[in-house]
């Protein structure tokens, strides 16, 4: 920084400025007026004496109100048993604890003090449509960062998350030079049980702090909820206005005569009010609550206002988990509380950085959530402002959840007043939230479903289809929003089948979804490609690379095991010059349905020799996808990562994976503004082979807002012709394919499906290595038992196909493509499942922007985009080596002159060189040096093929040597330059990225991420900003002298030797 000023005329440097600035206020003074959680604890014991969780539970189950008669007697015996026995506890009922809290959230996390992992994605049915009254964060749906700007990696970039944060009355900003007030600052915004005692009765520095009951008389029924509501929010402002700092909003005093109000809708009127009120920032909001248990329910509450939460339910019955033996009991209440804390910390960086937010006081109120079900009455009165775009329960129906759960965990009497009636709470019941359970929560995929697929696809049998695809529609019509869609065929109209395209057409449609080598095995991988390819489809090899033998020229049509869509992914795996030119179709990943907005994961275990010299990795090493690409920050970097893929295969075209959420359509236009061809928009409930569980539910949106949203902005913005949009998530039959088509989708992608059909059983294993069935594992005694054939996938998309042509006839149409985008032909059921979905909305979904727009076309791909390589290749190509790749010579070329705006150089070429002579680039016989001068633009020598050097006088700017294939970089400055190289950038920022191969020398420094992601190539260089060599799995690396923070983070193979300074 350099300021010049004109009034004073001199010139104020750097240090001097900054020096300046930060000492014009008493920030020391305003510091030393902070308060510190711990100053609070150790004014507690002075005034009142240590105190113990024991003391405050005991304590906390006195103030709860007195059960009379019988009752009474009933709850004494619980009391005696509530150490040793679950369910003796009924606020467990009433909060929704179940075995799986237990098993799969809360003792696996303070054992590993992170999430647990889960695999196969979410098939469980929407909250908005569950018959099993869900808690509120269940509406809830995580928003999260694609192409408009990366996440985060929140734990190989720790250095710049935050989850401290001050809470308490807010100072002026407008006014810093007043005195400022102390506020309280917490380390992080879970809380134990001693702290929230501690804040009760804190009168330190003469803070004081108010309890606001959250609960209502169980007698006033469903109709107490809203003047409960009404009452908590004035006396929330009534507390702001008496000056008291901190506001506990407590469920703590629920009883059999106690109904709980639900936190969040608490918490978000009291916020909601403050806010209308402007006294928000007089106060602290903080949660005390039995419901919080796992990562999202905490992520919600801070995203809509709370300062600090306390999951006392959570403390109370890990503590009895111990005395049981679930728990180690070696584990005091210290460590169990921290490593609970431990992990909620880490699930909530993980949920703030996938929208690419560093710090709590940032996400804090922030409203990064998409809410899937309720009214709009909820949403002003307590969501103000949020996306809810499909109406839903409304103040009532949350009520009567809520006495449902009521009644559930109380014994209530019988109409005899005599005999006492007990809920379910006697037994905790697991509903199947996580896994299928008879009678419990429904799922798209369950056993009969599975059962009946598999014998339609491996006996060819027709009747057993019919009877998969009519129990896959029931189990979509109780649990997503195209079960909730009908389409509207008609006798009067219906065409002959045999007028209708045949299914060898429709099946050209169809794609697999892109599912790894590693995540699945070898038979797995390569059965779904042979089946696709002798159908005329496409599979897609998923984001861990593809071994060269795969798609080696002259296989056997029916046994051709090459994918046609190759993916490229954050990690860069496998991705060289000769990947990328054998594709039909180049996919970018920039976000998966399973787990929008995080990397991927590799567990060690599932990292074979095979695998890691295909990933270019190191065998029994975990590998790890990057968050985000960190080739594209914004849309800009997408288009050149679009066009250095066009470079690269000018025949394939260039896909960008998206996930529904709202805003993907404006996303959608940025895209094919940026020259992509063909887009997917994947659902919240796509399958994954690892992710956490809060990946898992909680974030993404259904692909059907997804796809109608893109398919209505691209129209609108008359881009609509440009692009092919593919539609993926949970798609199975006929019935699913019609509905994506009448809602704009031209193909469709189907991954869990044809899993099942070669064998998968649901098991969710594939992160543990030990799928029973050889689907999803490493393990050659597992794969030995993989028994699925490309016929038994083959004869299942025949037979959705035939499903498909079934509906097109009965709608008149005789090709699909007639039915793409015709929404008209589409209405909601007027027969819902149930009261929930009888005030679901579909006017947005179902919105015909076709008559908004009757002259632009919609037809996806009529219009090809355009892209031209640079002018400087193009001249070498045509010119220079037209007789190069006929003659086995050694070719210079050169000096020319290189711009700025020559892009990419080296990709267009290096895709020649791989289309003749494949992975191992020129023969050894013959040789390709170029010599330019000037300024490079980005991407320069992306791909280089093995054989060609090139060596550049002058600069270059980001992406240089991006996934180097072989080649040779060269750079240095120009012979007259006068400069110290060392101390002076020639390169941008994140050269080498994913570079497999090859060498690189640059006389002067390099920016930011040199060689991430690097997996063998070997560089030189005299300096590097940040983050350098993280994630490098292979090669070699020599920094000759500076090199800037976080340098080798998750580094897992390969050297780096770096100057000691």
């Amino acid at each position: 920084m350099l300021l010049i000023d004109t009034v004073a005329q001199k010139i104020e440097e750097d240090e001097d400025l900054k020096f300046r600035i930060a000492t014009i206020r008493p920030h020391r003074k305003f510091i030393h007026n902070r308060i510190y959680l711990d100053q609070l604890r150790k004014d507690d014991v002075l005034s009142h004496g240590a105190i113990t969780n024991e003391y405050i539970i005991k304590k906390q189950m006195q103030g709860i109100g007195v059960l009379e008669g019988r009752i009474e007697r009933m709850q004494k015996l619980d009391n005696r048993k509530r150490d040793t026995v679950l369910h003796a506890d009924r606020r467990l009922m009433l909060f929704s604890f179940t075995p799986d809290t237990f098993s799969i959230i809360l003792i696996p996390m303070i054992a590993d003090k992170k999430e647990a992992l889960g695999s196969m994605g979410n098939d469980a049915a929407l909250a908005c449509l569950s018959d099993y009254s869900p808690l509120l964060f269940s509406y809830f749906q995580q928003l999260f960062a694609q192409v408009t700007n990366p996440p985060i990696d929140p734990f190989r970039e720790q250095i710049v998350m935050s989850l401290r944060c001050p809470i308490g009355p807010e100072p002026n900003l407008l006014a810093p030079d007043q005195e400022q007030e102390g506020r309280l600052l917490l380390d992080q915004p879970v809380l134990s049980l001693v702290d929230m005692e501690v804040l009760r009765r804190t009168n330190y520095k003469n803070w004081r702090s108010k309890v606001i009951d959250c609960v209502y008389p169980a007698r006033h029924g469903a109709k107490g909820l809203q003047p409960a509501l009404d009452r908590i929010c004035s006396e929330a402002c009534a507390a702001a206005l008496d000056d008291y700092q901190i506001l506990i909003l407590s469920d703590r005093q629920v009883s059999v005569n106690s109904v709980p109000i639900a936190s969040l809708l608490a918490l978000g009127a009291v916020h909601q009010c403050l806010i209308k009120q402007r006294l928000r920032v007089k106060v602290a909001l903080i949660v005390e609550s039995g419901e919080v248990k796992q990562v999202h329910d905490f992520c919600v509450l801070l995203g809509y206002g709370a300062d600090a939460v306390c999951p006392y339910m959570v403390y109370e019955t890990c503590y009895r988990l111990r005395n049981m033996g679930l728990i180690s009991k070696e584990l005091n209440d210290d460590a169990i509380f921290n490593g609970y804390k431990a992990g909620i910390e880490r699930g909530i960086f993980k949920v703030m950085a996938k929208m690419g937010i560093s710090t709590l006081h940032s996400y804090k109120g922030a409203q990064i959530f998409e809410i899937v079900g309720l009214a709009q009455e909820v949403v002003d009165k307590c969501f103000t402002n949020s996306v809810s775009r499909l109406g839903g329960a409304n103040f009532d129906i949350l009520a009567q959840e809520a006495m449902r759960r009521h009644r559930a965990a109380f014994p209530a009497p019988d109409a005899e007043g005599e005999k006492y009636i007990y809920g379910d709470s006697r037994v905790l019941v697991s509903p199947g939230i996580y896994h299928w359970r008879a009678g419990g929560e429904k799922h798209i995929n369950e056993p009969v479903n599975i059962a009946k697929l598999q014998a339609a696809a491996r006996l060819n049998d027709k009747k057993s289809y019919q009877e998969f695809s009519q129990a896959s529609n029931l189990a979509q019509r109780l649990c997503s929003l195209r079960g909730q869609l009908e389409i509207k065929t008609n006798s009067l109209i219906q065409i002959p089948l045999e007028e209708v395209e045949p299914a060898s057409e429709i099946v050209k449609r169809f794609v697999t979804g892109a599912m790894s080598f590693g995540s699945i095995s070898w038979e797995t991988h390569t059965t779904l490609a042979i089946a696709m390819n002798r159908i005329g489809a496409k599979s897609n090899t998923g984001e861990g690379g593809e071994k060269p033998e795969r798609y080696r020229k002259n296989q056997p049509k029916d046994n051709n095991i090459r994918s046609a869509i190759k993916q490229v992914a954050s990690a860069r795996f496998g991705v060289t010059s000769s990947y990328l030119a054998n594709a039909d179709e180049l996919q970018i990943k920039m976000a998966q349905g399973a787990k929008p907005g995080e990397g991927g994961e590799l567990p060690g275990h599932k990292v074979t020799k095979e695998i890691a010299a295909t990933r270019k990795s190191t065998p029994g090493v975990g590998l790890i996808s990057p968050p985000p690409h960190h080739d594209i920050y914004s849309i800009e970097d997408l288009a050149q990562l679009i066009y250095d893929l066009k470079c690269a295969n000018p025949r394939a075209r260039v896909s960008v994976k998206l996930v529904s959420e709202a805003g993907v359509g404006i996303v959608a236009a940025g895209v094919a503004k940026g020259n992509a061809d063909h887009i997917t928009v994947s659902g919240h409930d796509g399958g994954t082979g690892a992710s956490s569980w809060t990946g898992i539910k909680h974030a993404g949106l259904p692909w059907e807002l997804g796809v109608s949203e893109t398919h209505q902005v691209l129209t609108m913005n008359n881009l609509r012709s440009r692009i092919v949009l593919q539609a993926d998530g949970q798609i199975r039959t006929g019935r699913d394919v019609m509905i994506a088509a009448l809602l704009g989708a031209d193909e469709f992608g189907m991954s869990t499906a044809p899993l099942i059909v070669l064998g998968c059983t649901m098991m969710r294993k594939c992160h543990l290595n030990t799928c029973p069935v050889g689907v999803a594992t490493q393990d050659p005694i597992l794969r030995a038992k993989f028994a699925g054939k490309p016929e038994h996938v083959v004869n299942y998309m025949f037979m959705v196909a035939e499903e498909v042509r079934y509906f097109l006839a009965r709608l008149g149409l005789r090709k699909l493509s007639d039915a793409i985008g015709r929404v008209d032909l589409l209405y909601a059921n007027p027969n819902p499942i149930n009261q929930k979905a009888t005030l679901l909305e579909f006017g947005n979904i179902l919105a015909n922007v076709h008559n908004l727009y009757p002259d632009v076309s919609t037809v996806g791909g009529s219009i090809k985009q355009l892209h031209d390589i640079n002018e400087l290749e193009k001249g070498i190509l045509n010119e220079d080596l037209s007789e190069f790749f006929e003659n086995p010579i050694n070719k210079k070329i050169g000096p020319k002159i290189i711009r700025n705006v020559d892009r990419s150089f080296g990709a267009r070429l290096s895709y020649e060189i791989s289309i003749r002579y494949g992975e191992e680039g020129l023969p050894e016989n013959r040789s390709l040096e170029i010599s330019l001068q000037g300024s490079a633009g980005q991407s320069f020598c992306a791909f280089l093929a093995k054989g060609v050097t090139v060596r550049l006088s002058g600069d270059a700017n980001d992406y240089v040597g991006k996934c180097l294939s072989g080649g040779k970089i060269i750079i240095k400055p120009p012979s007259n330059s006068k400069f110290a190289s060392e101390d002076n950038v020639i390169i941008g920022n994140v050269a080498l990225y994913g570079a497999t191969s090859g060498t690189a020398f640059f006389r002067g420094v390099g920016g930011e991420r040199f060689a991430v992601r690097n997996s063998g190539a070997t560089a030189v260089i005299e300096g590097v900003g940040d983050h350098g060599c993280e994630y490098m799995t292979g090669g070699r690396v020599i920094i000759l002298k500076n090199f800037g923070r976080n340098f080798a983070a998750a580094m897992s193979g390969g050297i780096a030797y770096v100057f000691d300074q």
